[in-house]
């Protein structure tokens, strides 16, 4: 792992940047390149190259509204005298707290430290905070189980035409906002696995509706994943000790008629399926602690089942 800070980025791509850009802008406003020298506290040379479009930077600060506006509101008080250093160093420190809450510095600290992508990383805006913590756990452990469920052999095999997600919640969840799922679902494409983005909050409703059913019965379970229905999958099940729950699969409110059948269990199956009806793939959740242990589940599963 290469550890970059974002104060680094700030540093090394931010400041050139933003110093070029109000550079440019006082120059036009007339101000000489010794004045400008001044404002800025860099050298008549420096200003020579920013004006000059020598300096350098990054034109995702270029491009970025925010940053924009807000060069040009130091420009113009720099300009007209009703700002001062501190005031410009205010609006800079503003700035940067704004671009590392999933802008670009965050862009930039995630392309530095790939480790970061897909897991929410919220660490510059609100530190080491628990809840922040649990999330970035939460999708971490979802982003595995995808891994895990696109390395199965023969996994493209079990997969829905419709697809399928695997998730995981927050502890206590309250809606499908706090369940985390893959965006789009996953495929299979010419025998492979496609997982098309990473993990985020709120990303499957199906899911998610499994989760939070089996979670209000027993909070223990958190994680789920669905796979067709296929009689030597039920049979695997059955052979390694589970039982497995048929539920019906036409009805209007699935999460009620699911935690009603949870209920009338007395648990929360490992397995549950249904045989599909009108319009509705057959279909079954594989229930788990974790998203990674649902979907282990699943391989241990297919293995049983090729074994038979």
């Amino acid at each position: 792992m290469t550890l970059v800070l974002p104060s680094e980025l700030v540093v090394d791509r931010f400041l050139p940047t933003v110093r070029a850009m109000v550079a440019t802008r006082l120059a036009d406003r007339g101000l000489t390149q010794k004045e400008i020298a001044a404002e800025l506290g860099v050298t008549q040379a420096a200003v020579s190259k920013y004006v000059g479009g020598e300096g350098g930077g990054d034109d995702r600060f270029r491009d970025d509204p925010e940053t924009v506006a807000t060069v040009d509101r130091i420009a113009d008080g720099l300009t007209s005298g009703e700002l001062d250093g501190y005031d410009a160093l205010a609006e800079l420190l503003a700035l940067i707290r704004s671009l590392e809450d999933r802008g670009p510095i965050c862009e930039l600290h995630e392309e530095a430290m790939p480790e970061l992508q897909g897991l929410g990383c919220d660490l510059c805006v609100r530190g080491l905070d628990p809840d922040v913590r649990a999330e970035r756990d939460v999708l971490s452990n979802v982003r595995t189980a995808a891994r895990t469920l696109a390395a199965i052999p023969g996994m493209a095999d079990s997969i829905p035409n419709v697809g399928t997600n695997v998730g995981m919640s927050l502890p206590d969840p309250d809606d499908e906002t706090d369940v985390a799922a893959i965006p789009g679902r996953i495929y299979a494409m010419g025998g492979r696995i496609e997982i098309p983005a990473n993990p985020e909050f709120g990303a499957s409703k199906h899911v998610a509706t499994a989760v939070l059913a089996a979670n209000e019965v027993d909070s223990s379970i958190r994680g789920a994943t669905n796979v067709a229905t296929v009689d030597d999958l039920l049979a695997a099940a059955t052979e390694v000790g589970i039982d497995p729950l048929e539920f019906d699969a036409d009805y209007e409110d699935r999460g009620e008629h699911l935690r009603r059948r949870f209920e009338d269990r007395g648990a929360v199956p490992r397995v549950a399926y249904h045989r599909g009806a009108f319009g509705i793939e057959p279909a079954t959740y594989v229930f788990g602690a974790t998203a990674v242990d649902a979907a282990e589940l699943v391989a241990q599963l297919l293995e049983t089942a090729e074994r038979a």
